[in-house]
């Protein structure tokens, strides 16, 4: 417990990997599926034109035909759209899974390319998109967690999950406190990569900023 090493990775969860249409198509298929349990009649579910514009879609993309790519995402949302306003009409006061998942369509129809606080799944809601730099993967979906391990051994001493995506210097605290109350030990020195740089820490565990050019 002399030296920790800490850092932040990202834990992604098991989603596939989200778009536009596939989240228009899931959203529709949820909203179709719900309704029925709820008794409505809905004027049409679209289970068949919404599946063929969808694997329109992926073939034109993969033909790099994308303006007509594109035609069949925004059919894709105006079929979900349709669903959406027709469930309204029948049902005025929606409760339970029902009005969740509205409330998850009117969001997934509004959102843009720029938009904050995006949705990326519709069963799990809190996914956020996080870019690491990574060369090999630039986004990944899920939550940011804090890891901290001996040096020595490498054995995990304390793990932390980051909602928000917040700064890497300033998970450093929450990080140091929780391996004193697991351990029962103050770490002498913590080391980190150049993400911690401006840190907010101010214990009694000495950081160190791992300098890749002084090696």
């Amino acid at each position: 417990m002399d030296k920790i090493n800490v850092d932040t990775t990202v834990q992604e969860k098991n989603i596939t990997f989200p778009t536009d249409a596939k989240l228009y198509q899931r959203m529709r298929q949820r909203l179709v599926k719900e309704a029925r349990k709820a008794g409505i009649e809905l004027r049409q579910s679209y289970v068949r034109v919404g599946k063929i514009a969808l694997l329109l879609r992926a073939r034109y993309a993969h033909a790099r035909q994308m303006k007509r790519a594109r035609g069949q995402t925004h059919k894709l949302k105006t079929l979900l759209g349709r669903v959406v306003r027709d469930i309204r009409r029948k049902c005025c006061n929606p409760d339970g899974e029902l009005a969740i998942l509205l409330k998850r369509a009117d969001k997934l129809l509004s959102q843009k390319r720029d938009s904050k606080d995006k949705l990326y799944s519709v069963h799990a809601p809190e996914v956020e998109c996080i870019a690491k730099g990574k060369a090999h993967k630039r986004y990944e979906f899920g939550c940011k967690v804090s890891v901290a391990t001996t040096s020595r051994d490498n054995w995990v001493v304390g793990i932390q999950a980051l909602h928000g995506n917040p700064y890497d210097g300033h998970t450093l605290t929450g990080i140091l406190e929780q391996v004193k109350r697991l351990t029962g030990l103050q770490a002498q020195a913590a080391y980190c990569d150049q993400g911690y740089r401006g840190h907010d820490y101010s214990g009694e565990t000495e950081i160190q900023i791992v300098d890749r050019k002084r090696k």
